[in-house]
């Protein structure tokens, strides 16, 4: 069965960098759109970016843009979220997803396999 698993979360100061890595089983990775989304506590979950099937095109929510970048190797079955420049706003649990449509979305809409998450937690 299809496995979305998240890695790369931890706790890091404001300011400071992490990237965070999604590997995906069982489905044929470079057919789908990736997608990015965090979950604060109390608050609902947001997307944060996207990547197209060939990684040719991105989005991004604006608190990230310039921050963040999303990248794929499809060769690996693996996609990744460089996150710079963080803040304390940016602490959330961090989940991808596949989308199995053309378009690139950070609506939670069409995502059909999410992983468990990983913890960003960005100290002050």
């Amino acid at each position: 069965h299809v496995q979305v698993v998240e890695s790369g979360g931890g706790l890091v100061q404001a300011g400071g960098s992490l990237r965070l890595s999604c590997t995906v089983s069982d489905l044929t990775f470079a057919n789908y759109v990736m997608g990015w989304f965090r979950q604060a506590p109390g608050k609902e979950r947001e997307g944060v970016s996207c990547i197209s099937r060939s990684g040719g095109t991105t989005s991004y929510a604006d608190s990230v843009k310039g921050r963040f970048t999303v990248t794929r190797d499809n060769a690996k079955n693996t996609l990744y979220l460089q996150m710079n420049v963080l803040k304390p706003e940016d602490t959330a649990v961090y989940y991808c997803a596949t989308r199995p449509f053309a378009s690139c979305t950070l609506s939670r809409l069409g995502y059909n396999y999410w992983g468990q998450g990983t913890q960003v937690t960005v100290s002050s």
